[in-house]
């Protein structure tokens, strides 16, 4: 045994864990059944067919499967499988260890050839365990020998009855699939306060910015006016270059896929770019950029300083607001509403592939309140509750990145729970 191996653990195909786990194929621990070919028909109270389409959505849309179900005959002859509670169904086919738990809940299903069955063969072994392994590197890295390229081929049963599994004792698993658990509930319950925030906030702009809902201490009717009023100078186009390794001290390249539908920048697969001409490209404080052909036409993004050197390319058109007229911030707001997607909806429809260009961007037209405190204020009250989701998303991100490293310590026995 290798000196890094600890007191009380052993190496593994898996790795290093506990001496008391076993490791084996998963058919050792539970059975995997086939799912053959079976002819679907509608039938009167037939049972609904869950294909890799259910697998995927988590079964949300088994009642809609209705359409295609099979008879009872049907699925004792034919070889179609009717799962139970605590059974998982594992995707065999393109998304390949995709898996569910069936549920008490459920009503009752059959199965179609993409997908196989997987039965305890010890009732105390916990499914919710197994689940995490498969959703953990531990099948992941075994799955990377059924890819072809970066697409997964067929499973067959076979090949699933032989993925390496740890298994702790039963109440160990029961421990570990609870912990795992809590994690996720506290990670979903971040998710659906996000959600709930973002609602709110939108909510939030479609009232504020249209005047529909006024601020204590302001009035006085809202005006019309087009952006190109507010502008400092025309819109242009941002620079046409390769991307570079994003790297030294190059700027970073600001392309379309770098903006997310919030307007916020992503720091995800950034690029620099390395050009004569660049630094006549530099976005500056109080400029927005707009998104001026493809599926993405109309996304915008205000430059944040804190974002660092930024050079936008061709497919952006920069917008140099004019801070005395339009409060920047409450501008961007209003690039999320409703309002603005409609008149970019109505603005693309042009034959082929839609685009706006900058005078029709300069043409967008603008509900602006009498007084421009009051623009200030209302970007500032949407600012707050864009800081508030902010603080929310790292909270998110912190704690799924804690319940990864704890996945790994858990279903390795680095932590030890019982």
């Amino acid at each position: 045994m290798g000196n890094n191996v600890p007191p009380g653990y052993k190496q593994t195909e898996v790795g290093v864990i506990p001496e008391d786990w076993e490791v084996a194929g998963l058919g050792r621990f539970w059975s995997v059944t086939d799912c053959k070919h079976v002819t679907a028909q509608f039938v009167s109270n037939g049972f609904p067919l869950a294909s890799i389409k259910e697998v995927q959505d988590r079964f949300v849309n088994l009642e809609n499967s209705k359409q295609t179900t099979i008879s009872y005959y049907t699925l004792l002859t034919e070889g179609g499988r009717k799962p139970k509670p605590g059974d998982l169904i594992l995707s065999r086919n393109a998304t390949v260890g995709e898996v569910a738990q069936v549920a008490d809940w459920h009503p009752p299903f059959a199965m179609g050839q993409d997908v196989c069955l997987l039965r305890k063969k010890t009732p105390e072994f916990s499914s919710n365990y197994l689940q995490a392994i498969f959703r953990s590197p531990i099948i992941a890295n075994q799955l990377s020998d059924l890819m072809v390229g970066s697409t997964f081929k067929r499973a067959n049963i076979e090949q699933i009855r032989n993925f390496i599994v740890p298994m702790p004792p039963p109440t160990e698993q029961t421990a570990i699939a609870e912990a795992l658990s809590d994690a996720d509930a506290l990670i979903e319950s971040l998710e659906q306060l996000i959600a709930k925030k973002r609602h709110l906030k939108q909510g939030a702009m479609q009232e504020l910015l249209t005047g529909k809902k006024r601020l204590e201490g302001f009035k006085g009717e809202w005006e019309e006016c087009q952006l190109r009023d507010c502008l400092l100078a025309n819109p242009d186009y941002g620079i046409n270059a390769a991307g570079a390794p994003f790297a030294g001290k190059l700027p970073a390249y600001l392309r379309i896929t770098d903006i997310d539908d919030n307007g916020s920048l992503l720091k995800n697969n950034r690029v620099a770019v390395k050009h004569p001409l660049a630094m006549n490209y530099i976005l500056s404080n109080n400029e927005i950029v707009f998104a001026r052909t493809g599926a993405s036409v109309g996304k915008t993004y205000l430059y944040n300083k804190e974002d660092g050197l930024l050079v936008f390319a061709g497919f952006l058109i920069r917008a140099k607001i004019d801070p005395d007229k339009l409060c920047p911030t409450f501008f961007a707001a209003f690039t999320q509403t409703s309002r603005y997607w409609n008149w970019v909806r109505v603005m693309s429809m042009r034959s082929g592939q839609p685009g706006i260009n900058g005078n029709e961007f300069a043409s967008l037209t603008l509900s602006l309140p009498p007084s421009f405190l009051e623009q200030t204020a209302i970007a500032a009250i949407l600012s707050e509750m864009d800081a508030e989701i902010a603080a929310l998303e790292t909270k998110l991100a912190k704690n799924r990145a804690i319940k990864q490293g704890m996945m790994h310590k858990l279903l390795t026995g680095r932590i030890r729970l019982v």
